[in-house]
């Protein structure tokens, strides 16, 4: 994977309260905000190594089991699905998290442990306590809607396969460290996504290997290539990157530990547009050319196109019914007519 893509932009001597979130958000673009975290106790644990580390975050951990991923020494990490694409190359468990962290000690330095992996853990759940030291001061309207959800992420070599989230992230590099891939929403094509489901981790994955990408198998992905942007992380170090961008991520170390914040900036009250992607496969794909040109036109004018936010703003207001701004009631009624419609 190495010798393509171009760094990510990195911020120094941020001042962890007052991070520019404005700046960042009206880039765009993943910026990595070094040392951010430094002053976290976790980070400062870490520095004393992966024992140091793995005891803190037990002096946090629950009694309720977290949901842990092991795979064979073969798999080198990687999270994928088997060779014929029928099922998952790992396994998947609950233990306490306290004997996953024991787990983690023991093989770290066995070449030929198992891989293992904590993923997407709620960290006020699991970790009582943790942020109360270990936290970022997350002010701006961007968060207003709900707080962003905090999920913590520990294992040791494992590569979790580019994909992409729905919410923007700020991710937090605690101890080992991490490279995140990342390629812009248009380059979609081009990383050849695997199957809408099942998905290793929910989410659609590349089915392309990026340590070793097969161009003679996906030709296109040398596109990707050249638009990656590669954001090393170190403890301390954060990285900011919007929601939509294709990711992999790559723990190096042989105990890594990540936290992250996902976000939306919208009111809750908004469906996932991966419901109304899985409705336009099962109503719009395989119409006929024009049929699909013309409907493509509709979407432009009612949600996609410039003017889409005005597409009702020629008819009186009490007769614009959805094309009016949302608000929750209107959302609930909008939705009990799709849900009629799809039921009949």
């Amino acid at each position: 994977m190495s010798g393509w893509g171009t760094p990510a932009r990195r911020l120094a001597g941020v001042d962890p309260a007052a991070i520019p979130f404005d700046d960042l958000f009206a880039a765009q673009a993943p910026v990595v905000l070094e040392g951010v975290a430094s002053h976290w106790p976790v980070v400062e644990a870490g520095r004393e190594g992966a024992a140091a580390a793995a005891a803190y975050l037990r002096g946090h951990a629950g009694d309720a089991p977290v949901t842990v991923y092991t795979g064979p020494p073969e798999i080198a990490g990687r999270f994928h699905y088997d060779a014929k694409v029928s099922g998952f190359n790992f396994a998947s468990a609950r233990a306490p998290l306290g004997e996953v962290l024991d787990a983690l000690i023991a093989a770290e330095g066995d070449p030929q442990a198992p891989a293992i992996y904590v993923g997407s853990t709620d960290i006020d759940q699991f970790l009582p306590g943790f942020r109360a030291a270990n936290d970022l001061a997350l002010t701006h309207p961007d968060f207003a809607h709900k707080p962003p959800l905090a999920s913590i992420w520990i294992g040791n070599r494992t590569t979790a396969a580019a994909h992409y989230d729905i919410s923007h992230n700020l991710a937090c590099c605690l101890a080992g460290a991490r490279r995140f891939t990342l390629f812009p929403p248009d380059q979609i094509a081009n990383l050849y996504p695997g199957p809408l489901e099942p998905t290793p981790g929910g989410q659609v994955v590349t089915m392309v290997d990026l340590a070793a990408p097969d161009l003679a198998r996906f030709p296109r992905f040398a596109q990707a290539m050249e638009a990656a942007i590669i954001a090393d992380l170190a403890p301390g170090d954060v990285l900011y990157y919007p929601a939509m961008w294709w990711h992999q991520v790559d723990a190096l170390a042989p105990f890594n530990v990540l936290a992250n914040y996902w976000w939306n900036p919208v009111p809750a009250f908004l469906d996932t547009p991966q419901t109304t992607l899985l409705h336009a496969l099962l109503s719009l794909r395989d119409r006929p050319a024009g049929e699909r040109a013309a409907w493509r036109e509709v979407f432009d004018y009612y949600v996609f196109g410039d003017d889409a936010p005005a597409a009702g703003a020629h008819l009186p207001e009490h007769a614009r019914g959805p094309l009016a701004p949302l608000d929750a009631l209107a959302a609930r009624r909008l939705r009990a007519q799709v849900a009629a419609r799809l039921n009949r």
